[in-house]
């Protein structure tokens, strides 16, 4: 049991790290499709902003 108490194991053996892998290729993805819109090679701070946005979690601090 390792200490864990009274319940499940969570997310299981790399549970955690795929969410992450999964939520990072999203952002990315997105943030990349703002880049190539807007013509440019390079992505912005900005542009992870509104990928963030979009996907329903903000970002204070970096304008937008």
């Amino acid at each position: 049991m390792s200490g864990r108490g009274k319940g499940g194991k969570g997310l299981g053996k790399g549970g955690a790290k795929r969410h992450r892998k999964i939520f990072l290729e999203n952002v990315i993805r997105d943030a990349v499709t703002y880049t190539e819109h807007a013509r440019r090679k390079t992505v912005t701070a900005m542009d992870v902003v509104y990928a963030l946005k979009r996907q329903g979690r903000t970002l204070y601090g970096f304008g937008g």
